[in-house]
């Protein structure tokens, strides 16, 4: 039963489209949305290029478990490049997102970690919820995080440019920082949430000044990495994720300044933009790999390591 109405609502979606395109010339990136019937459930009906939102093993965001962590000892520190860049900051209409400039001298390189290739800073999304108990698209146990940033690069060494690679097998690294609340925010972050009346509606945009990605990170060299997808239309299953074992910070006030922006335009505001976040998807088996050693030492006897991973995963400052 619940299938023959999952069936229907694809259907009635579809048809929805239809008489949408014929009445105005939207494409389909403009279509999509993070809930109803152009929501996360049916990217994979409305669009048959976008299939692998629906039918794929590989997808993103994931629920990261501690317990299940599996300890790599052969995973290098993850290294990003320390100089500054510069480009643009735009209310697409499903999120924020930081874009570099184009004629950048010095991209920013993504190299280490689980990574084999060098990648190339790219752009930056940001995810939050209209909520404090929701925003994060990736969540720890169940929990999910007020926002999210993520950081994208795209192989350099195998491909021309981050919309060639989105598609191409390891093509593209994500480099996830989970945002807490707290009573002062990351400095570099301020740069970008301080001028957020200016991109309120659709299509807004403004230059951001040169900036360290860097300087974005939180101070850890832990992380967890697992394969996975790029978390909008078309989902393609080409992205290595990092989630760094540490987060950055967000004050009450900046997350209600992100609050008051709009998916529409002036005219037509439609809805707050917030709450743009994927539901987490299944693992299919996946291993979920760190670099965080779980194991301890027992001072009596050096060669009997124990296991206290709920314990030390707090340590490295989830809260």
């Amino acid at each position: 039963m619940a299938q023959n109405v999952s069936v229907f609502l694809g259907i009635w979606s579809i048809f929805v489209l239809v008489l949408i395109q014929e009445s105005r010339p939207y494409s389909w990136d403009e279509w999509w949305t993070y809930d109803g019937i152009s929501g996360p459930a049916f990217w994979g009906l409305i669009n048959p290029e976008w299939s692998l939102c629906n039918k794929g093993r590989r997808q993103s965001p994931v629920n990261l478990e501690p317990k299940r962590l599996l300890y790599d000892r052969n995973l290098q520190p993850l290294h990003v490049d320390k100089h500054r860049v510069e480009g643009v900051l735009n209310n697409t209409g499903h999120g924020i997102v930081f874009t570099v400039a184009n004629d950048t001298r010095h991209p920013v390189n993504i190299s280490g970690g689980p990574l084999s290739y060098r990648y190339q800073f790219q752009e930056i999304h940001l995810h939050y919820g209209l909520f404090d108990n929701r925003g994060s698209e990736h969540t720890v146990d169940g929990y999910a995080f007020p926002a999210e940033i993520q950081i994208f690069g795209f192989n350099s060494q195998l491909y021309n440019n981050f919309s060639d690679a989105l598609h191409r097998p390891q093509g593209v690294v994500a480099v996830s920082l989970l945002l807490q609340i707290g009573d002062q925010s990351n400095p570099t972050l301020r740069r970008f949430l301080d001028r957020l009346n200016e991109i309120k509606y659709n299509d807004e945009e403004i230059p951001i000044q040169p900036f360290s990605v860097r300087e974005l990170m939180p101070d850890t060299k832990h992380y967890m990495t697992y394969e996975g997808s790029i978390t909008m239309p078309a989902c393609h299953e080409t992205t290595s994720w990092i989630i760094l074992n540490k987060p950055i910070y967000i004050t009450k006030q900046q997350l209600i300044s992100l609050r008051t922006l709009m998916q529409g335009d002036k005219r037509h505001s439609k809805a707050p933009l917030g709450n743009n976040f994927r539901p987490t998807q299944p693992l299919h088996h996946r291993p979920v790999r760190t670099n965080i050693d779980f194991n301890i030492q027992d001072h009596n006897n050096k060669n009997c390591p124990t296991m206290y991973r709920d314990i030390y995963y707090k340590a490295n400052s989830w809260e």
